[in-house]
């Protein structure tokens, strides 16, 4: 890794910062930002996570997309922890931390719409910014788009009636305009691209062309993750200042649930033996949310002022952070793994 990548961290934490004090005495900037968006989806990050996956989707193989069937294991976690696990664990913790342990320190009026925010965070696995975490620990980009494409088709019979059950409630309006746009935006448009791409490469100068291609490109992807990372602080900089001890409170649950189910997935990799190419992204995967699609059904079922709504919120604002400090976990811990 280059100076720069090294101290990736610092400077993800300077973004941060930089993002809050914008956010604060900049509102109006990031007030005309945060309009940019179609289907609750903003328009301006997802061309920074599009930037961000491109390079990734560039190595994907095609030819070789019909081995990953000969290795199972990794898939077989993802989807474990993803569908029968992930949603229902993060439900307990939200009841353990918003019913009890933090029962005298928060409105007890607005327990059960935090308690909702973190679930319907559970139950949406991330569809983007899994491919930055991917290819952040050099993980198999065919692989991962495989586990990433069949996530998303469960994710539309099974979102629903998962947060249907957990929130107790039968009236769920999916908004299938963001899950669509979401997917179009950050795997179809990128994999045609990218997959466009590669084929000149190949053309002109084969597999040593596609690495030179995207050894070049490689510091656009990381301006991107910052630049994103400088918006989500930015849009919700206010809110943060105003309540940090909420903020902080709600962060905790969320703390645990994606610690705890990346060592699971992580650990059951090492123990099934998975190589670590496709074990440290079936781990990220599971620990990653789909926040746009956590966003858009917190607003619509609660309101945009709703605890629910925060809460979501909150975990897109942990989430970077968390990831980066678990993909360098991941890095360092390769030797210990399979080829």
């Amino acid at each position: 890794m280059n100076l720069f990548e090294r101290w990736l961290t610092l400077w993800v934490a300077l973004c941060i910062l930089t993002g809050l004090l914008l956010g604060t005495y900049a509102p109006a900037l990031f007030g005309t930002l945060a309009a940019l968006e179609v289907a609750s989806v903003n328009l301006v990050v997802a061309v920074l996570i599009w930037a961000m996956v491109y390079p990734m989707m560039i190595g994907v193989d095609f030819g070789s997309l019909k081995t990953v069937g000969q290795r199972p294991k990794g898939l077989v976690i993802t989807l474990a922890v993803n569908w029968l696990i992930k949603p229902f664990t993060m439900a307990a913790l939200a009841v353990l931390f918003f019913e009890h342990v933090f029962a005298g320190l928060i409105d007890p009026d607005r327990a059960p719409e935090y308690i909702a925010g973190l679930i319907l965070l559970g139950a949406a696995p991330c569809t983007a910014m899994v491919f930055v975490w991917s290819q952040l620990t050099k993980g198999d980009p065919n692989y991962t788009l495989v586990q990433v494409s069949v996530n998303d088709l469960i994710m539309v019979v099974a979102f629903a009636p998962i947060v249907a059950f957990l929130l107790g409630v039968t009236d769920i309006r999916v908004p299938w305009e963001t899950l669509i746009l979401s997917v179009v935006l950050y795997i179809v448009i990128p994999l045609i691209a990218g997959a466009l791409t590669r084929r000149a490469l190949i053309a002109r100068g084969g597999e040593a062309a596609v690495a030179h291609f995207t050894t070049r490109i490689k510091p656009a992807s990381v301006l991107g993750l910052l630049l994103t990372v400088v918006l989500l602080f930015g849009f919700q900089g206010p809110v943060i200042l105003a309540q940090p001890l909420l903020i902080g409170l709600i962060a905790v649950p969320i703390l645990v649930q994606s610690y705890g189910i990346f060592a699971l997935a992580y650990g059951w990799a090492y123990l099934w033996r998975v190589p670590h190419k496709v074990a440290a992204p079936c781990a990220l995967i599971g620990t990653s949310n789909f926040f746009e699609l956590a966003v858009a059904v917190a607003i619509g079922l609660f309101g945009l002022n709703s605890g629910a709504a925060l809460a979501t919120v909150v975990g897109v604002l942990v989430e970077v952070p968390v990831m980066l400090s678990l993909v360098a976990f991941a890095n360092r811990t390769r030797a210990k793994f399979p080829a």
